[in-house]
């Protein structure tokens, strides 16, 4: 049995002592005890508590992986986000100011992907335990919106009709303007039966829409979100910002960081999350990879009022980075790329004749590499506001605008 003294949190809010040993769910200052192995503490048990430790609100932490950092004070979290974010940017040698967390409350997630398994008990739904292929059910869960918890049901069923005893089925559920939108993946082939059972469930849980391996199986009612004010289906399993709070905080600071431009480009557009919003004062040109979540967009623009023209480009900007000569017509862009960041486009950016831009990140690592491009081409960030969806997580989001004489 170690006794170890926590330094520090890791960037995925694992506590480090020297070593380095890793040791999960503890705070810096903390003694705790466990057996090391290799460079992990197992079950470590805290001898001298962190006066940052708070009693999870959640009866299913100890053994849920789906809030690593739910021991911890919020004004804990919020300063130590801060200091990833801070200790990034030093990193890369940017220099910025930081503003918030802005911090979504409990019970706001709209958006969850959420694990399945069929065991001889019964079918069981929920998150994975920490490190381990255990799926812990989540009855009581203080972070998904009441819309999802009340779709768990319907999960459980199609767990029961689908799923196997050697596999996983993943269930992608979103809470829209209609009730929930399930999209499930990873399951056995349908067959005929199937396709009526499935209807039925959704009829009994008051689905919005069901779909199985991107099929649309059940669709009762179009499942909307609104952006902007203008109404969007999204396909089955499309990426959305987690929370409406979070989505909402980012959206008012893209359209503050565009200024008066006029001609933009939004770099990963999706299903038009800040393009229709964007679009009630500029002329938008939207670049996404996936086909449907441009469609979803294209239709949404069609059916909206008060909208200026939004334009639609299916492009894979890892691989085809718009360049210098094709972004001369804008005159700011927008860019909300994926955890990788978009380093290409970025030096393609920072080439062209640009002198705004709005930069909208999920790491914080990837966001300081991808800074340094512009800074060193000459724009200057402005304050970088922390957007804190992910609550209780080692998550968190950015948006900045970068202004060049």
């Amino acid at each position: 049995m170690a006794e170890i003294t926590i330094n520090r949190l890791g960037h995925l809010g694992e506590g480090i002592a020297d070593g380095p040993v890793f040791a999960p769910r503890t705070l810096p200052g903390e003694v705790v005890t466990g057996e090391i192995a290799g460079e992990r503490l197992v079950a470590p048990k805290i001898v001298t508590p962190s006066p940052h430790r708070v009693k999870p609100p959640c009866r299913h932490y100890r053994g849920c992986g789906g809030c690593g950092l739910m021991h911890a004070g919020d004004d804990f979290l919020a300063g130590w986000k801060r200091e990833v974010v801070a200790a990034a940017l030093a990193a890369r040698g940017v220099v910025a100011e930081l503003a918030g967390p802005e911090t979504s409350p409990a019970q706001s997630r709209r958006r969850a992907v959420l694990t399945g398994r069929r065991l001889k008990s019964g079918p069981v739904v929920g998150f994975h335990a920490p490190a381990s292929e255990t799926v812990t059910p989540i009855p009581d869960c203080r972070l998904l919106a009441p819309a999802l918890m009340a779709a768990i049901p319907a999960c459980e069923e199609i767990t029961a009709l689908l799923g196997s005893r050697k596999g996983e089925v993943r269930l992608t559920l979103v809470a829209t303007e209609a009730g929930a939108d399930l999209a499930v993946s990873d399951s056995r082939p349908l067959t005929g039966p199937d396709s009526v059972a499935l209807a039925a469930i959704a009829e009994r849980h008051d689905l919005a829409r069901l779909s199985v391996g991107g099929e649309i199986v059940v669709s009762r009612r179009p499942p909307a979100l609104s952006f902007g004010g203008t109404r969007v289906v999204p396909p089955p399993g499309a990426f959305l910002q987690a929370t409406a709070e979070g989505e909402a905080a980012l959206r008012e600071a893209v359209l503050a960081g565009i200024g008066s431009a006029r001609r933009l480009a939004d770099l990963f557009a999706g299903c038009g999350t800040f393009s229709l919003p964007l679009a009630a004062c500029a002329e938008v040109h939207a670049v996404e990879a996936e086909a449907a979540m441009l469609a979803a967009l294209d239709t949404g623009w069609r059916h909206g009022t008060g909208l200026k023209t939004v334009t639609t480009e299916t492009r894979d900007l890892f691989r085809r980075p718009l360049d210098a000569d094709d972004l001369a017509r804008f005159d700011a862009v927008v860019i909300d790329p994926p955890r990788a960041g978009a380093e290409a486009q970025m030096r393609e950016i920072a080439r062209a004749r640009i002198s705004r831009v709005v930069s909208v990140s999920c790491n914080p690592v990837t966001f300081a590499r991808d800074a340094a491009i512009l800074t060193g081409a000459g724009f200057r960030p402005g304050p970088v506001l922390l957007v804190d969806q992910f609550r209780w997580s080692p998550h968190v989001e950015l948006v900045v605008h970068f202004l060049r004489d």
